[in-house]
């Protein structure tokens, strides 16, 4: 089952965005909780230090501890009060002596310390940590607590301790808040990603159905559709849709080179055809009178040449198309000027015919190339065929072959009508034939250049094209070995 774009997307965001908030509120948690920690912990030491020193003075001036004194009192009330913790003051077994938060007083009879935190306190000097104070609190509390000590002679005596309990209850509030907000925050933010990951997608997925819509159209043999609408977006889309209308536009081409190939094929073979249909039945039927049936002989087998070479020309085609650059034929080293020499002799009786002369500038030793000696032979043939057919009677075809920077430049050129500028971009396209050439070219398909350019192109060589003021040239290249 297919699943969709949109689906892809929502989940990704929303998984990006529940590990983004778990990660955030955790780090915010650990963050705030050592802040306020650290807050309390420096608070409530901090108190404790200034009652216990208050306290030595105190025993110091008195020689003992009245906490019912109102100066005491007051001072340790304000204390608490303003630090908004509780106080206690014990002797050093640990009884308690005084306790109060600022706002009253807590009579705890016959009350005492944990021993864990006497001792702590009176074998290291303090003690710091969350306790309830083995139950005198009903939830835990940080509490701070120091020894009461005086100089007496070269005794250090403790007198007493203080303890500073801070409420921990607001850290917890400030966590139900912080979990509060962080909900609220993660629906709101969650609801806007669904949105905008609904619009995102409707923008991306929109031009993808229709070029899927345009695909299908294409299969169905539609082959003017195109995508349109996203050329100002410059981005992957605007790119895409662009590639899209220029594959379309080649399959429309090849589509309709396709249809005049047809046509061209069918006329082809239907002449020939009918031509010879025509002159074999006269012959056997008696239409035709025995002093005329050599002739008409002739033209039969001038016919069945005809289509023998549309046949050669179509397999040929066959052949190029099942070609790859990664099938090309294995390379070999071969001597350019002898095929391009054989190409001539093969092709004398028809320069002839024309009466055309043949301009040769050739290396006069051996030129050795790499490639295909068989499908470059196909290559002189054709071009050298070409100009031939196309040369203006009497004039001559040159044929010039030179070294350069690794290469072997071979140009074939002949004297005879001008090719179009705009036709000289099309030559060698599969089936092309040029208009102006369709009255002289009876026996061509349109395949000769189109072979040459595959050949070579396989070969990973260049050919062009120019004509100018009657003058046509074909240059291409092979590689020296």
């Amino acid at each position: 089952m297919m699943r969709s774009l949109y689906r892809r997307q929502l989940a990704m965001m929303v998984s990006i965005m529940l590990v983004s908030f778990t990660l955030l509120a955790g780090a915010f948690m650990l963050l705030s909780y050592r802040y306020i920690i650290g807050e309390t912990r420096d608070s409530v030491e901090r108190n404790a230090g200034y009652i216990s020193s208050f306290t030595a003075t105190y025993y110091r001036r008195y020689l003992t501890l009245n906490v019912q004194d109102e100066f005491y009192s007051s001072y340790v009330a304000s204390i608490a009060m303003i630090s908004n913790s509780h106080i206690i003051v014990a002797d050093p077994e640990g009884k308690i002596l005084y306790a109060t938060d600022g706002g009253r007083f807590y009579n705890y009879e016959e009350g005492r310390l944990p021993e864990q935190v006497v001792s702590q306190v009176l074998q290291e000097g303090a003690f710091t940590g969350m306790t309830n104070l083995g139950g005198l609190y009903p939830e835990k509390r940080y509490l701070s607590a120091l020894p009461v000590e005086n100089q007496m002679g070269q005794l250090m005596v403790t007198q007493g301790m203080v303890l500073v309990a801070a409420d921990a209850s607001n850290l917890s509030g400030m966590w139900s808040s912080t979990a509060t907000i962080f909900f609220f925050s993660a629906v709101v933010v969650f609801l806007i990603s669904v949105i905008a990951s609904t619009l995102t997608s409707a923008y991306q997925t929109r031009p993808l159905n229709e070029m899927a819509e345009a695909a299908r159209k294409f299969g169905q043999g539609e082959f003017d559709t195109r995508v349109t609408g996203y050329e100002d977006r410059c981005d992957e889309v605007s790119a895409l849709a662009e590639a899209f209308n220029s594959m379309a536009n080649s399959l429309e081409k090849v589509e309709s080179q396709r249809s005049e190939f047809i046509a061209n094929v069918s006329h082809e073979l239907k002449t020939p055809m009918t031509t010879i249909a025509g002159f074999a039945e006269g012959i056997l039927d008696g239409t035709i009178p025995p002093e005329r049936e050599r002739e008409s002989l002739e033209i039969v087998v001038s016919e069945t040449r005809r289509l023998s070479r549309l046949v050669r020309r179509m397999l040929d085609l066959s052949r190029l198309n099942a070609l790859t650059e990664s099938t090309v034929t294995a390379q070999e080293a071969f001597d350019l000027t002898e095929v391009m020499s054989r190409v001539l002799i093969s092709l004398e009786t028809k320069i002839t015919d024309r009466k055309l002369d043949v301009e040769v500038q050739m290396p006069e030793d051996k030129l050795m190339v790499w490639g295909d000696p068989d499908a470059i032979t196909q290559v002189c043939y054709n071009l050298l065929d070409n100009a031939a057919k196309f040369a203006a009677p009497g004039t001559a075809i040159a044929v010039q072959i030179t070294k350069k920077d690794g290469k072997a430049h071979t140009t074939i050129r002949n004297l005879g009508g001008t090719i179009p500028p705009e036709e000289i971009p099309l030559l060698f396209e599969r089936f092309h034939k040029a208009d102006y050439s369709r009255s002289m070219d009876r026996e061509g398909v349109g395949l000769g250049l189109y072979i040459v350019k595959t050949i070579l192109g396989n070969l990973k060589e260049n050919i062009t094209a120019t004509s100018e003021d009657g003058v046509t040239q074909f240059h291409f290249t092979l590689t020296l070995a």
